[in-house]
């Protein structure tokens, strides 16, 4: 499980930066700095944790189920922002509020990365004992504000082209999405299962998928005929 939240997280900070690639530069600068006042500042936190305290954080259902609630709003934020964005490069004209949600996505920059630089900050405090921690802390701080810059620029190098990053980013947000259903759940099921078949529940949702592909399909002709007139 530990195996699965490392690569969880590396997909989190890849995620993070391949967004800064569609960003201005000095929006990039100002979260760069922000990340690395958020790691410097946060050491009195930071030296409170234990080994112990983090197993039993990753441990606690309910806690891990919280936790996928936040993962999978963040991963449906950014794979909006990824399909908005295809939709205006291939797509005229484009309305006024489609623009509007682009821009706030666009401007999102994710809250996950804020936890995983925590964690990192934790590991890197408990590597080095006997070190003072707010060198330690402001160390790593800089490290932060020249690597944010830095992969962002090599990413644009690496994928020149924004179609590419832009589909690499929605398959690896979609990656990320999987990986924290496994690692969140921590082995259980929410919903145990029931051997007995709820016919009301069934016939439910059959009258609500019928009734939303009839509203549809009615939306779809009265859309084809005004085209035509």
């Amino acid at each position: 499980m530990e195996t699965v939240v490392v690569v969880l997280m590396i997909l989190v900070c890849f995620n993070f930066m391949m967004k800064q690639t569609y960003r201005k530069r000095w929006s990039v600068a100002a979260i760069a700095v922000a990340a690395a006042l958020f790691v410097g500042l946060m050491w009195p936190y930071a030296i409170r944790q234990s080994k112990t305290q983090i197993a039993d954080w990753m441990a606690d259902t309910r806690l891990m189920l919280d936790t996928s609630v936040v993962l999978t709003v963040e991963v449906v934020l950014q794979m909006a922002f990824c399909m908005l964005t295809a939709h205006i490069l291939t797509a005229e004209p484009v309305k006024k509020r489609t623009l509007w949600a682009y821009h706030a996505l666009r401007w999102f920059p994710g809250v996950l990365i804020f936890p995983v630089l925590f964690s990192g900050l934790v590991y890197l405090i408990f590597s080095f004992p006997g070190t003072s921690f707010s060198l330690v802390a402001w160390s790593m701080g800089v490290g932060v504000l020249v690597l944010i810059p830095a992969g962002t620029w090599l990413l644009c190098c690496l994928l020149p082209e924004k179609e590419l990053r832009l589909e690499l980013l929605f398959l690896t947000n979609a990656l990320t999405a999987i990986l924290g259903i496994i690692a969140t759940v921590n082995g259980r099921t929410a919903v145990a299962g029931v051997s007995e078949v709820n016919w009301g529940a069934l016939g439910g949702l059959a009258m609500l998928l019928f009734g939303g592909g009839l509203v549809g399909l009615i939306m779809y002709k009265y859309r084809r005929i005004k085209t035509n007139i």
